[in-house]
């Protein structure tokens, strides 16, 4: 995909701040620090765009981009991270729910795990909620840049274990900065935004 355009529209944490909805939006969900702004800045060939942070946790609310005016990533704030109170993770819980069920605009969330590693309890969690809400459970499995071929495709086969995934093509491995199958992660970005 040519990008024209990149920005970030709002940073919100209730409905009445976000964006209308008047353009098809794609969440990103996952763990605290397994590269959702990575994946967004390697996607819109931007270095900073979407700000990473070496601090997991720091992402507190939804980040709305617009891409070419066409439609928006939402990165969600990441889930898992001990060091934030529980208090805390239940306001980041109810708002992420909030969002996935009420917005309309919502095409599909797709949920970003470390290829590295199986599946933890909040990644199967947030997979079933995905899943429950009616959408297709893509998954982009980030840093496999270091895994080899092999390595991958063993861990691709575990993560579809994990999750109870039958569609292989749903797991993409990717890596941010090599660029490893970024086309195809556009081309399901793409068939979403186009169904």
């Amino acid at each position: 995909m040519i990008i024209k355009k990149a920005e970030i529209i709002i940073t919100a944490v209730k409905p009445s701040q976000y964006p209308p909805e008047d353009s098809p939006e794609i969440a990103l969900a996952g763990r605290s620090n397994v590269g959702k702004s990575s994946l967004i800045n390697a996607l819109i060939n931007r270095k900073k765009l979407a700000r990473t942070s070496g601090q997991p946790g720091k992402t507190q609310t939804l980040n709305f981009y617009n891409i070419n005016d066409d439609f928006r990533f939402v990165d969600l704030p990441g889930y898992g991270y001990a060091k934030v109170s529980r208090k805390e993770r239940e306001k980041w819980g109810d708002m992420i729910n909030r969002y996935l069920t009420e917005r309309r605009s919502l095409k599909e969330v797709i949920l970003l795990l470390d290829i590295r590693h199986s599946p933890g309890e909040h990644d199967k969690m947030m997979y079933d909620w995905i899943k429950s809400i009616g959408f297709k459970g893509i998954i982009v499995a980030t840093k496999a840049d270091k895994l080899s071929n092999n390595q991958r495709s063993k861990q691709v086969s575990v993560i579809c274990k994990e999750l109870g995934i039958k569609d292989r093509s749903l797991v993409i491995p990717f890596s941010a900065t090599k660029k490893l199958n970024k086309d195809k992660v556009w081309n399901i970005i793409k068939k979403v935004l186009n169904t």
